[in-house]
C-alpha cells in the first residue's frame, strides 16, 4: 500500500509541474496574437515603397542616367559638366575646366524633370558662361599659342650656303574661338575642340629663296648662289692687314646706282672731298652697302686692285661686274664673309 500511495504522489507531481509549464508557454506567446484574431491568422506588415529610377534611354545633358535615383543622376552630371574640355590649338593641347570661364549648369532644373521622364527622353542642360571671363582666356591662350610666320633662312655648310625651311605662323581667331567654347560647353560635349586659327605664310620658302653672297676673304672671289645652287663667281679685291674686311654673317641693306663717295671717319681718308658720280668715284657706278657700318661691295676704277687685299675693307669689283651684280641681288640677300 505505501508503494502505490508514492507512487501516485509522484504521478500527481508531475500532473501539476506539465499544467504549470504549459501555463507558462500560453502565458509568453499570447501577447503575440493581435486582439480580436484567431491563432491561424498569418497577415504581414506592409512593406515600403520602392525609390524612383530613372527610366531606360533617358539623358541628361547627353549624359546617360537611366537606372539611376535622383541623387545618383545629379552627382554623376555635376561630375560630367566639371571635367575639363579638351581644346586643340595646332600641334597642341590643353584642357579647359569650365569653372574657369564662369561655365554653371542649372541641374536642379534638369533632375525635376527626369523625375517626370518617359523613357528615352533627352534632358536639355540649361548652361551659363561669363562673356568677360572667357575673353580672358581666350586672350590668354592667344599669348601662348601666337606665333609670327618664319622665313626660310641660309647658313654655311662646308663653305656653302645650305637653306633651312621656315615655319608657317599662327594666330587665334578669337571671336570664333569664343563662340566654339560656349556652344561646347552648352551643349555639354568632352571631345576635343579645334580652336580657329588664321594660318600666317612666310614670305621666302626653301623653294623660293634668292641669291646667297659668299665672299672667300683669303682667296678675294665672291661666289653667287642661286639659293644653295651654285651661279657664278667673282675676281674680287679685300681689305689690307690693317683695314680687314670683317668676316661673318651680313646681308645688303642698301642700294645706290652712280653713289656719291664721302670720305669715312678713317684717318685714311683724312683731308678727303665727297665725289660725285663719274669715272674717277672710288666706288664706281653701283653701291651695295652691307649691315655692318662702312662696309660694302662697289665697282672701282683701280682695276687692277682686283685679285687683291688692297681695300680699305670694303668688297671691290670690276665696274661691269659690279653692275650685273647689282640686278641680280636684293636688299636682304645674305652675304658670307669667310678667311679661306
Amino acid at each position: 500500500m505505501r508503494s502505490r500511495r508514492v507512487t501516485n504522489f509522484f504521478l500527481a507531481l508531475l500532473l501539476v509541474c506539465a499544467g504549470l509549464v504549459a501555463s507558462f508557454a500560453v502565458a509568453t506567446t499570447a501577447p503575440a496574437q493581435a486582439a480580436g484574431t484567431t491563432g491561424t491568422d498569418t497577415t504581414t506588415e506592409p512593406t515600403a515603397t520602392a525609390p524612383y529610377v530613372i527610366p531606360d534611354g533617358v539623358t541628361i545633358g547627353g549624359v546617360a542616367v537611366a537606372g539611376m535615383n535622383i541623387a545618383m543622376a545629379g552627382a554623376t552630371v555635376e561630375s560630367f559638366f566639371s571635367s575639363s574640355l579638351p581644346l586643340r590649338i595646332g600641334t597642341k593641347q590643353v584642357g579647359l575646366n569650365p569653372a574657369t570661364v564662369g561655365a554653371d549648369a542649372d541641374i536642379d532644373a534638369a533632375l525635376l524633370r527626369a523625375e517626370a521622364a518617359q523613357p528615352g527622353e533627352e534632358i536639355p542642360l540649361t548652361v551659363g558662361v561669363d562673356p568677360a571671363l572667357l575673353s580672358e582666356y581666350v586672350d590668354s591662350l592667344a599669348k601662348r599659342f601666337d606665333h609670327p610666320a618664319v622665313d626660310a633662312r641660309a647658313f654655311l655648310s662646308h663653305m656653302r650656303p645650305r637653306i633651312a625651311e621656315g615655319t608657317r605662323g599662327q594666330q587665334i581667331r578669337k571671336t570664333a574661338a569664343k563662340n566654339a567654347i560656349r556652344a561646347a560647353l552648352k551643349a555639354n560635349r568632352r571631345f576635343a575642340l579645334s580652336i580657329p586659327l588664321k594660318v600666317i605664310p612666310r614670305h621666302v620658302t626653301k623653294a623660293s629663296f634668292g641669291p646667297v653672297i659668299v665672299i672667300r676673304r683669303g682667296s678675294n672671289r665672291l661666289y653667287l648662289y642661286k639659293g644653295s645652287r651654285f651661279w657664278r663667281r667673282f675676281g674680287v679685291a679685300t681689305g689690307q692687314a690693317i683695314y680687314p674686311t670683317p668676316l661673318g654673317r651680313f646681308e645688303i641693306v642698301v642700294k645706290d646706282e652712280n653713289p656719291w663717295w664721302y670720305p669715312p671717319n678713317s684717318p685714311w681718308a683724312k683731308g678727303e672731298k665727297p665725289v660725285p658720280p663719274g669715272p674717277n668715284n672710288p666706288l664706281g657706278t653701283r653701291w651695295m652697302g652691307l649691315s655692318t657700318p662702312g662696309v660694302g661691295i662697289h665697282g672701282t676704277p683701280n682695276s687692277s686692285s682686283i685679285g687683291y687685299s688692297l681695300s680699305h675693307g670694303c668688297i671691290r669689283m670690276y665696274i661691269p661686274d659690279a653692275e650685273w651684280l647689282f640686278n641680280h641681288v636684293n636688299v636682304g640677300t645674305p652675304v658670307f664673309i669667310i678667311p679661306q
